[in-house]
């Protein structure tokens, strides 16, 4: 009766409102890099490997940033590293539009670029969330704020495309409507406090440190590690070599942020269902089915003739599959070691993602710099999938003794 009578705006649905915008923003943005690889390029003569490498620190100092922006959140609260995140995050862009050189872009759209990143994401967003959702809702919520971030995807994409097509190609510009748009993380942070006090405040008799250990005793842990390296070395090979790829065909530059685009639109559909479907079957078992089907879409895709219809349905299909692997991934870490402790937890996974999408978007890079074309990294990110494939399937997804000690004492409480 207490939880009916509450004001909308203090019910912990509007934690999974505000958390789905934020995500919106930050992944939307972030996703949209791919379509400024070839103005950069042609705006000051660089190769595309330096400009792959910008890109590629931006997921690495990212990644390595997770782990501990998570543990600053479970120690001190989330809600302060989303605000200065998103603040962080949002200056970032604002001076890699004013960079002139390989250096300043590094140390804008990279580094700080990065870091705030880290802090406003999919990691930290889905542990608030996590942490506020009902026990049997929360694959379902986590699906929910995923598909909000590829909703950005779908928006902001071709939008900053068509902010430089209508503009003659001015990228500065679109760059900086876009770092105004970031600061927006901000506000919708501030919401969250007074949304989800109870929920993010929730306690445990469990240190940080004994969280870790215990992770890092559990062999299903660090399988989650390894296979989610594939899904950061995938996605993030897709979002910033993709459009290039096509913009260097005759198809042209707006179809390939077109595919990202459509790759984000069906992503919505795919992480609902994803984050629906673990709420029913064994999570690991669809981890091993969606990154085997990914790596089949990417078979098919190059193996037949490149025209509008290739594209668009495999933009499509890898939508369905894209960012499925999120909520059942993050799920499965609050299956196992309880919600308290998801930030840094999660953070540790999604750490191994950033790395395979630094090695993929550098690698990819470098790849094309030597040889011309994409073809030996379409071969490698197919042989990873299959790997994953195999690794999700043995995972030990049980919760661990203390969880269920906790459940059962909350249960008779």
């Amino acid at each position: 009766m207490e939880q009916a009578s509450r004001p909308f705006w203090r019910n912990p649905i509007f934690v999974l409102i505000c958390g789905t915008g934020i995500v919106f923003l930050a992944y939307g943005t972030r996703q949209s890099f791919g379509i400024y690889v070839l103005p950069i390029e042609r705006s000051f003569g660089w190769l595309r490997g330096d400009i792959s490498l910008v890109f590629a620190v931006q997921a690495l100092i990212y990644g390595l940033s997770a782990p501990f922006t998570g543990m600053i959140a479970d120690k001190w609260g989330p809600i302060k590293v989303l605000v200065a995140s998103g603040a962080m995050y949002a200056a970032g862009i604002y001076l890699m539009a004013a960079s002139t050189t390989p250096t300043g872009m590094m140390m804008s759209a990279g580094l700080l670029g990065g870091m705030g990143s880290a802090g406003c994401a999919l990691s930290l967003v889905l542990s608030v969330v996590g942490r506020a959702a009902p026990e049997e809702k929360r694959s379902l919520w986590l699906g929910i704020v995923t598909s909000g971030g590829t909703g950005g995807q779908l928006v902001l994409v071709p939008s900053g495309q068509l902010i430089m097509d209508s503009t003659g190609g001015d990228w500065v510009f679109a760059l900086m409507v876009m770092a105004t748009l970031t600061l927006l993380i901000v506000p919708l942070a501030l919401v969250i406090r007074t949304a989800g006090e109870e929920g993010l405040s929730k306690k445990s008799t469990q240190t940080l440190g004994q969280a870790l250990a215990e992770a890092r005793a559990h062999k299903g842990f660090w399988l989650l590690v390894t296979g989610f390296f594939v899904c950061g070395f995938q996605v993030q090979f897709i979002n910033n070599h993709l459009p290039p790829y096509l913009g260097a065909t005759e198809l042209g530059a707006l179809v390939g942020a077109t595919a990202i685009s459509v790759i984000g639109l069906f992503n919505m559909f795919g992480t609902w269902i994803s984050g629906w479907l673990g709420g029913k079957f064994r999570k690991k078992y669809l981890l091993s089915w969606l990154y085997m089907l990914r790596s089949l879409a990417f078979l098919v895709f190059i193996s037949v003739p490149l025209s509008l219809t290739s594209v668009y349905v495999f933009a499509a299909t890898i939508g369905l599959l894209w960012l499925a692997t999120v909520p059942l991934t993050s799920g499965i870490v609050a299956q196992i070691f309880g919600s308290r402790y998801m930030a840094t937890l999660y953070g540790i996974v999604f750490l191994s993602h950033q790395l395979g999408s630094f090695s993929s978007v550098w690698l990819g890079g470098k790849i094309f710099d030597m040889t011309g074309s994409y073809d030996i990294a379409w071969w490698v990110i197919i042989s990873a999938g299959f790997v994953a494939a195999l690794l999700h399937w043995p995972i030990n997804d049980r919760p661990v003794a203390r969880v269920v000690a906790e459940r059962e004492e909350a249960a008779r409480g």
